[in-house]
Parts: C-alpha cells; sequence; structure tokens
C-alpha cells in the first residue's frame, strides 16, 4: 500500500524555485532517505509533507488522500527535529505523554503506550528523568518514542543524528535501524550525510537543485550513479577526461584503460572508485590485470581499518586509492608500485551540465588533489 505519494510538486521561494515539479511515491513500511547537500530541497520537501509549507504546484497524498490543505495537526505525521525539542520542564514520560494528549488519546492509555514506546527504544527505566539528565543519543531516543506513541501514518526525521559526534552516531545509526524496522513505520529521512542514508534507508533519493537525480536502493546507487554529480556525492572518485577508442578510454593525458559495459553516448569521463583500485609492490606476485600502470607513492596515510594511498604516474597523473588494512605489509611513501583496475569498475558518465550560476566546482581536484589542500592546511 501507498503511504505518501507527492505528484509533480513545485515550492518557489521568491524567485528560486526550491522544489522542481518532483514525484514519488513511499509504500507501507519503507525508510526512505531524501539526501543532497544544502539547497538541494530535501528539508522544504520535508516541510511540504509535514504540512509547515504548502506547495505552489502539484499535490501530496497520505493514504491515498491529498493533504495539501490540511494543517500539520491533522495529517497523522510523527516528526523527530534535528535539535529534538524536547520540553526541558518535562520529565521523560510528560514529553511522550503530549503528542497523546494533544490528539486526544484516553490518559488511561497513557501508561501502556509510553512503555511500549520506551521499551522500543531501549529506554524502559527512564521515564521519569529530565531531558538534561540524558545524553545526547538518549535525547533522540526520547524525541523518537515520543513520535512513536502517537502511532502516526507517517514518521519524518530531520537529520536525527547530526547533533551527536561522530562515534556515537555511528553507533546510533544501528539502534535506529533497527527501531524503525521494529516499528514497522513508514519513515523519510532527510539528511546530507551519504553513510546515514545508506545504512538507514531501504531507498534513497538523491537531490539537487530542487530536483530528484536518482533513486533506488543504496547499492545500485553508488554501483550504478546515473550522473557525475551523484557518483561524487555518493562516495569519492578519480575522474578522467577523455575519449573512446574502442574498447578503450584514453585520457587527455595519455593513459590507455580496458572498459567493460556500454559506453554512453555523446562525450563520456572515466570515474574510478579508489577502494576499486589495486596497489601493489613490484615484488607482487599476483596476476598482472589488463588495466596495469606504473607509479611511484607519494604520500601514504594509515587510518587504522583502512591505507589511503596517492600514487603518481610518469605523466604526472595522481589518484587516490584506498586498501583494506587485513595487517599486510603495504607500499611506503617514494616506493615503485603497479596499480591495477579492473574494467567493470570504470564508470562511464555523461558530464554534468556546467550552472552558469554557479562557480566551477573542480572534483578533479577536490578527490585526486585534495591531500594537496590538507597539508597546506597543516602547514599553516
Amino acid at each position: 500500500m501507498t503511504v505518501l505519494e507527492l505528484s509533480t510538486v513545485s515550492k518557489r521561494y521568491g524567485q528560486e524555485l526550491a522544489v522542481d515539479n518532483i514525484s514519488f511515491q513511499v509504500e507501507e513500511g519503507r525508510i526512505v532517505s531524501l539526501l543532497g547537500p544544502s539547497g538541494c530541497g530535501k528539508t522544504t520537501t520535508l516541510r511540504l509533507v509535514a504540512g509547515f509549507e504548502v506547495p505552489d504546484g502539484g499535490d501530496i497524498l497520505i493514504r491515498g488522500e491529498s493533504v495539501r490543505r490540511k494543517r500539520p495537526y491533522e495529517r497523522n505525521v510523527g516528526l523527530v527535529f534535528q535539535d529534538y525539542a524536547l520540553f526541558p520542564h518535562m520529565s521523560v514520560e510528560a514529553n511522550i505523554a503530549f503528542g497523546l494528549r494533544e490528539r486526544g488519546v484516553p490518559p488511561a492509555e497513557f501508561l501502556a503506550r509510553i512503555r511500549s514506546v520506551l521499551d522500543l527504544v531501549k529506554m524502559p527505566d527512564y521515564g521519569k528523568r529530565s531531558p538534561h539528565q540524558l545524553s545526547g543519543g538518549q535525547q533522540q531516543r526520547v524525541a523518537l518514542a515520543r513520535a512513536l506513541v502517537t502511532q502516526p501514518s507517517l514518521l519524518l526525521l530531520d537529520e536525527p543524528l547530526s547533533n551527536l559526534d561522530a562515534k556515537l552516531r555511528d553507533a546510533l545509526r544501528v539502534e535506529l535501524r533497527q527501531i524503525l524496522t521494529s516499528a514497522g513505520i513508514t519513515t523519510i529521512i532527510v539528511t546530507h550525510d551519504q553513510s546515514e542514508a545508506m545504512s538507514l534507508a531501504d531507498h534513497i533519493i538523491v537531490m539537487n537543485k530542487g530536483r530528484i537525480m536518482q533513486r533506488g536502493s543504496a547499492e545500485e546507487i553508488y554501483s550504478a550513479p546515473a550522473s557525475k554529480f551523484v557518483a561524487d556525492f555518493i562516495g569519492q572518485s578519480n575522474w578522467f577526461t577523455g575519449r573512446l577508442d574502442g574498447g578503450r578510454f584514453v585520457t587527455e593525458d595519455g593513459l590507455s584503460l580496458v572498459i567493460a559495459g556500454k559506453a554512453p553516448s555523446g562525450a563520456v569521463e572515466l570515474g574510478i572508485r579508489p577502494e576499486r583500485i589495486a596497489v601493489r609492490t613490484k615484488s607482487a606476485t599476483a596476476a598482472v590485470g589488463v588495466n596495469a600502470l606504473e607509479g611511484v607513492i607519494e604520500k601514504t596515510e594509515y587510518l587504522g581499518s583502512t591505507i589511503h594511498h596517492w600514487v603518481r604516474f610518469a605523466n604526472g597523473r595522481r589518484i587516490h586509492a584506498v586498501v583494506q588494512n587485513n595487517g599486510q605489509c603495504f607500499a611506503r611513501d617514494g616506493e615503485s608500485v603497479r596499480v591495477e583496475i579492473r574494467p567493470e569498475d570504470c564508470l562511464l558518465l555523461t558530464p554534468d551540465e556546467p550552472d552558469p550560476s554557479e562557480p566551477r566546482d573542480d572534483r578533479q581536484s577536490i578527490y585526486t588533489d585534495g591531500l594537496a589542500e590538507r597539508e597546506q592546511r597543516k602547514v599553516s
């Protein structure tokens, strides 16, 4: 059953088109993420669904009923805000009961429903505490319990983990996914964090400049991005410009790579994910692949679980490669290495159309020469 449907929805603020004629559906029990950079329209879309904004065009349906003209409290939608918005003068139980009271639920039902959601968010013994006695992660779970206790048709989460430190955010992602799955509630999550979207959502909708750029599972979007923008936003890539020559891609600086699959029509760019690049020392005995390039390790970053190499080729080109740390001996700065790339790991995409109103975004410098910027910041 379709719980939420947006049909050709648009929203304009003055001259700015924040949401540009978007359409999508969300089925019962699905967790969907709206993912994109700041200003892409994802939060405006959430506000339109919640009822805080009215669309200029199109319609929004919840369980088949148009809610375009309904107030937020008439939509049976639960919200968890970025700052949690807990009432500091109320206990955890009172915070959770607030939504029940506002929706006219009989007080006799309060205790059972509050206990049920506290169990769900793994905080059964915290009902009498005040928000200031809770950690950030615990406050987030109370805010989630307050939204779930009203049994909404749709749950909306606005950057739910952005206020937490990195380590807690990673741990809470797993818990949040388990809670949402256990509740079985249809959920929309707005985030700019690709890891958050990929770990929490069944389905991801990538947005940019008010439009939907691609939708699909995390695996589909990462492995087969529809555009250079999507490939760069979901992960990192080394980019090459050049031309197709039969089954090869010849870069502008003279590298030649065997490719697999059908190339798009028109001009193309080639992208290679850093983790799809094998880095082997000259003494390695593994068989040489079809795309084997000689280079020198210019810089190595040891990050525990992964090892990052920047390899410089004889023609001056530098690429970024990420190797999993399995306890193996790895190449060091200044060491000669062989870089190998499988043909099926070469992403061939049509270049994104430049926006004349924005400054040029040089993705090559961001992802292959970002090391120089980090080194400069250390010096300064």
